[in-house]
């Protein structure tokens, strides 16, 4: 249930997603919250708060029953996403792993790799990551310059990525590679990695952040590793940059609706400090200025909670367009910024302290209106469908 929102219920939930809100809600606030500020400093989380998650049944929930995942829909993914920013964290890789990158082999993957992998990533025992951008690439994905290249039964590995969420942890890495450099976009593949032992894997630095300190960011880097030519997702070289496209809509709409669901945590912290701290012998909330703020912000996240499942049904119903899902995208992301920022303002000097949940959400949003697809490439999606 919505503090901000008490009698508002998405149309799409049902009592059995009602039913995990409470839960995820529950366990986030007993196994996140209290560990968040450590995982920061630590800068990723505990590798066994993967397997907790998977035990209490928060992964992979849209994943078939069949390969160990919860059968459900994406409104399942979306609450467990928006129970997370309730709960402050700044650190936790969850929609990469099973919101994103978990669809990858579900939709691509053979049956017998899907029944191989997916079970141990609901369970938390294998976690998940996508190796897209590079150093000299982003957005363009079709500027990737690590090779893949085939030599009998497997294909070496060259190349480096930077910016990988889930890097310290990642068991199964999905790689972004040009299995023939000479035919461009067509002759991008996606391969998957397993990393446990090998060769010419290497982990680099951990990437120092302006937030999202508790998340395992860092270099990856490629070295005549070998990955076997069945680990190629699809079977058949050249359908990566099709695969990645019709898979950015769940990853876009997932970041719209965790910046909305931090909005409106964000707003709830205000409202409740503004109730508590007094100026000139009443509390702030009492001023104008800070009730039409709080207002404003009130109004905006509900505006932005209803365009949120309005996608969510769409996607739900499989009918989502890659349009659609960009303006949740970058309307959701761009909301967030600005809604945080203008709360943040209500603490005064509190706001700028990391050790105040506003501070990290404030830290927090920042890249949400670059990893993705930035904001400007949002606007240049949405512009082709005019």
């Amino acid at each position: 249930m919505s503090e901000l929102f008490p009698d508002y219920r998405s149309p799409w939930e049902s009592d059995d997603q009602a039913m995990l809100r409470k839960h995820a809600a529950d366990f986030f606030r007993k196994e996140l919250t209290p560990n968040v500020a450590r995982w920061a400093a630590n800068h990723e989380v505990d590798r066994d708060f993967w397997n907790k998650a998977g035990a209490a049944g928060l992964l992979c929930l849209d994943i078939p029953e069949t390969y160990g995942g919860g059968g459900g829909d994406f409104g399942h993914e979306a609450i467990v996403q928006q129970e997370l920013a309730k709960a402050q964290d700044g650190g936790f890789g969850f929609a990469v792993h099973s919101t994103i990158v978990a669809h990858y082999l579900n939709t691509y993957a053979t049956d017998e790799q899907k029944k191989r992998w997916l079970p141990k990533c609901a369970s938390g025992e294998s976690v998940l990551a996508i190796a897209m951008t590079e150093p000299g690439t982003g957005s363009d994905l079709q500027g990737v310059r690590t090779t893949a290249v085939r030599e009998g039964d497997h294909y070496v590995v060259n190349g480096s990525k930077t910016f990988i969420s889930n890097a310290s942890h990642c068991d199964l890495l999905v790689i972004v590679a040009k299995t023939d450099p000479t035919q461009g976009a067509k002759g991008i593949s996606l391969l998957v990695a397993e990393t446990d032992g090998l060769q010419g894997f290497e982990r680099g630095r951990v990437l120092e952040k302006i937030g999202q300190h508790g998340q395992d960011t860092r270099e990856l880097a490629f070295t005549d590793m070998r990955v076997p030519v069945e680990n190629l997702l699809g079977g058949v070289e050249g359908q990566g940059l099709y695969q990645l496209m019709n898979q950015l809509q769940r990853e876009r709409l997932i970041l719209g609706v965790g910046g909305i669901a931090v909005a409106e945590a964000a707003v709830t912290e205000a409202i409740s400090y503004a109730k508590q701290r007094e100026a000139f012998g009443k509390p702030i909330i009492e001023f104008q200025n800070t009730k039409f703020v709080l207002a404003e912000c009130k109004t905006e996240v509900l505006a932005g909670k209803t365009l949120m499942d309005h996608c969510i049904a769409q996607q739900i119903a499989g009918t989502l367009d890659p349009a659609t899902a960009s303006m949740a995208k970058l309307w959701g992301t761009e909301r967030q910024g600005e809604i945080v920022d203008r709360c943040l303002q209500i603490f005064g000097g509190y706001g700028y302290m990391v050790e105040y949940p506003i501070a990290r959400m404030y830290a927090d949003a920042r890249v949400q209106r670059i990893y993705g697809g930035t904001s400007e490439i949002m606007k240049e999606l949405i512009g082709r469908s005019l």
